[in-house]
């Protein structure tokens, strides 16, 4: 099993290109499985859970062809790659567990499934173990839409006779995923679907954008009240995938955390709303023009300088749950004290202990976090948990003196592609090593 090896306390100076996002890439992918015809998608990564949701596809039925970006002819490596899908027959309706199992985002092709095909047969996910997760809200809102469900040994069995029809779904609490597999779902539903309380991430727009490139009729994405006209069939279409939000609020925090000067290319502060006003009050600048985004840490002598900060997580336009553990990374080193509150996921502080290993100060009362700044952190041997976790110990592991040795590194290759490349490019010392 695959270990990093870092060597902290050098400032990152230098450019990082921001791939493609992979949580608007997946529910993409899902979409082909609306139309017979090919959908291209330019700008995917290419990661461990894009390759498990194209693995995913292909037992569907859908061909695959993916083709690399070339870079710029400047040094920069392409940005991603182009993929094209096409479901011209189903071949089978049942995603299976062995394959389900490896990403919770699998279930999203449940709603696209049950919607062109009229039956499902879909494994209960896997994924990171960092909460439940439930998909109580996207079998609800099916059966709402006409589907009959039930759930027989791990697995939910949904059935729909003729075509879903279009309802009006309240979805009882703010969900990415369930937002997601409606929204896919009523673009071939009979009728009307309005969908209240539903996400508002950059991820949804993403994906309302290029279900209407592919004929759909949606109106509302990006607020809390979705409406979809369904449609017969939807056909093909070309789209490119937004820049990753989180891999972009990461790589500003490595920037931070090691006091250095980082420009972040193809992507916005526009993503990150709630990120951009903490780190302000935490002391760090941050620019953005066509160049990219500029990150600017502060230095007093060798030591990077922060502010604490209070952080509460909670859906967009609020502050990431995907970026939580980097944060308390970052607050590790901070001046003072910080407290981080976790509103989405009620398992995700297993980074807490190996953030301690490495000589942090935190404390965890229920779901809050209480970090109180050290001097300095010291390198030592730590283990990922899950996807996030484990880049926060890069990110401390950064600033940390001497060696730090980061185990289980298979859940960096699910979010972030190239991360060794792209640090060593800005003066980081941090390498691979094999089993």
């Amino acid at each position: 099993m695959d270990r990093i090896l870092i060597r902290g306390g050098a400032p990152l100076r230098g450019t990082i290109p921001i791939a493609g996002s992979k949580n608007a890439g997946l529910p993409l992918m899902a979409a082909s499985l609306l139309t017979e015809e090919p959908l291209v998608l330019g700008n995917l990564p290419h990661l461990a859970d894009i390759v498990s949701m194209a693995n995913l596809l292909a037992q569907h039925g859908v061909s695959l062809g993916m083709e690399a970006e070339t870079g710029n002819g400047r040094g920069e490596l392409g940005r991603g790659h182009t993929l094209t899908l096409q479901a011209g027959r189903i071949a089978s309706t049942e995603a299976p567990y062995d394959l389900v199992r490896k990403m919770r985002a699998s279930v999203l092709v449940l709603g696209p499934l049950l919607a062109r095909c009229g039956i499902a047969r879909v494994s209960l996910p896997g994924g990171c173990a960092i909460g439940a997760r439930p998909v109580d809200l996207h079998l609800k809102a099916l059966e709402q839409m006409g589907a009959d469900i039930t759930i027989a040994g791990g697995y939910v069995e949904a059935t729909v006779p003729g075509q879903l029809r279009g309802a009006e779904i309240t979805f009882p609490f703010v969900s990415v995923g369930a937002t997601e597999n409606i929204l896919m779902a009523a673009t071939l539903a009979d009728g009307e679907s309005v969908l209240i309380n539903t996400a508002r991430e950059p991820e949804i727009v993403d994906l309302a954008r290029c279900l209407t490139a592919m004929g759909a009729d949606i109106e509302g994405a990006g607020t809390d009240r979705i409406v979809v006209r369904g449609k017969r069939s939807l056909h093909g279409a070309s789209h490119q995938v937004i820049a990753d939000r989180i891999e972009t609020g990461t790589y500003v925090m490595a920037a931070a955390i090691t006091g250095g000067d980082v420009t972040l290319t193809h992507s916005s502060l526009a993503l990150l709303p709630g990120l951009s006003k903490v780190l302000g009050k935490a002391g760090i600048a941050l620019t953005e023009s066509e160049a990219g985004i500029r990150v600017q840490g502060r230095r007093l002598g060798e030591r990077p300088t922060l502010s604490g900060v209070d952080v509460m997580t909670e859906p967009f336009p609020g502050f990431p749950t995907d970026l939580q553990a980097q944060m308390m990374a970052l607050m590790c080193i901070a001046d003072g004290a910080a407290m981080i509150t976790e509103t989405i996921f009620e398992n995700r502080f297993m980074h807490v202990p190996e953030l301690c290993r490495l000589g942090a100060n935190i404390t965890v009362h229920g779901a809050s976090a209480l970090i109180r700044g050290v001097p300095k952190l010291t390198g030592a041997p730590v283990m990922a948990t899950d996807l996030r976790a484990s880049v926060s110990l890069v990110l401390a592991g950064l600033a940390a003196e001497g060696e730090t040795t980061i185990n289980r590194v298979y859940h960096l290759d699910r979010g972030y592609e190239r991360l060794e490349a792209k640090l060593s490019a800005c003066g980081a010392t941090i390498e691979r090593l094999g089993s």
